[in-house]
């Protein structure tokens, strides 16, 4: 029997939609944007008329006013009726055109939009419970999970995070062998080893093209430290790193029990493991807000379909919490595990 409908929540909750609505229009907008070069191009020229951006860009006209006034709408740009131009102040600027900085979320919009390109795969996934290899996804998925994490590790991983750990900073910067698994497109790697040239940096990942694109980077920034391999866990050496890394990736593992456990034989006797994930709490009534929520929509579409690709597909999820996370640790046979730090998108846990 239908009931009927509070009026007052109805109203609160179409708005809350319509939001979501524009938001979603939005981010693909604000990809366009980006692809094109629209925002670095007004940040460069300044407040100007449709036109002449159209004639700085070399696109056309009518569907850059078109794009603008969208923009316009949405508070992404600025307009100034007297004038009838359009401007990016610094604020916007730092979201929209500054790649490579911590402001920027261009990456996190090219993810959002991966998934929609492979929408009826989703949907089928999602419908018949099958894995999902990571290797299924759009480029733009690669890509813009790259382009989100990174600003995030240039600000945080060899400022806040290592210094954290017990010790290993010293061994860093003296010399020690570092494993970093899962290293996708190798940001982290290729930051670390930059950072500390005096050690040695392997980073392993089982998609073959993230690891020629990791490859291509590092010969490019004229690195000796580093090496990227085509690996799973189950593959890396034993008894061989003073530390061992994974960055966003652990949850992503149909078998995470197995491969923190070979990550712990892959360690020295007095080796560190580090292990970044999203930031969660323990409970689901606790992770009830928009950051969670996209974490959760990642998880649905790709962490957890991932996870179900593989062997034993646990589905460990992105929003697993500290006690789940510390549980498969000590189920690994870490006996020692902390909270070394966090940020209000990661956890930082170290094992030994």
């Amino acid at each position: 029997m239908a009931q009927s409908i509070n009026e007052d929540k109805f109203n609160e909750l179409f708005g809350k939609v319509l939001v979501d609505v524009s938001g979603a229009i939005g981010l693909l907008m604000a990809y366009i944007g980006d692809q094109s070069g629209v925002y670095q191009a007004l940040e460069q020229h300044g407040p100007c008329s449709a036109q002449k951006l159209a004639q700085e860009t070399s696109l056309d006209p009518r569907y850059l006013l078109e794009w603008l006034s969208s923009n316009s709408a949405l508070g992404y740009i600025d307009y100034d009726a007297n004038s009838q131009t359009f401007a990016l102040s610094p604020e916007q600027a730092a979201i929209f055109a500054h790649e490579g900085a911590p402001t920027c979320m261009q990456g996190f919009f090219q993810a959002v939009v991966g998934q929609y390109e492979t929408n009826k795969t989703a949907v089928e996934v999602f419908k018949t419970g099958r894995g999902r290899p990571w290797g299924e996804h759009s480029n733009c998925c690669f890509c813009g999970t790259d382009r989100f994490f990174r600003p995030g590790y240039v600000m945080n991983l060899v400022e806040n995070w290592i210094p954290s750990l017990n010790g290993v900073e010293d061994k860093l910067k003296a010399g020690a062998t570092v494993a970093d698994i899962g290293c996708g497109f190798g940001s982290s790697t290729l930051l670390m080893a930059e950072t500390y040239p005096n050690s040695q940096f392997v980073g392993y990942d089982f998609h073959e093209p993230s690891i020629k694109t990791a490859q291509a980077k590092a010969e490019e920034a004229g690195l000796s430290n580093i090496s990227f391999k085509v690996a799973v866990a189950k593959d890396i050496p034993s008894n061989s790193f003073d530390l061992a890394c994974i960055f966003d990736a652990l949850h992503d593992m149909g078998d995470p029990v197995g491969a923190a456990a070979k990550i712990k034989e892959s360690l020295k006797p007095d080796g560190t493991f580090m292990l970044v994930e999203p930031m969660a709490q323990d409970k689901l009534e606790d992770n009830l807000n928009p950051l969670s929520g996209i974490f959760y929509g990642f998880s649905t579409l790709v962490c957890v379909p991932t996870s179900k690709a593989q062997e034993v597909g646990l589905g460990l999820g992105a929003q697993a919490g500290e006690k789940r996370l510390t549980d498969v640790l000590n189920q690994a046979g870490f006996s020692q595990v902390r909270r070394a730090t966090d940020t209000p998108t990661n956890m930082v846990l170290e094992a030994r």
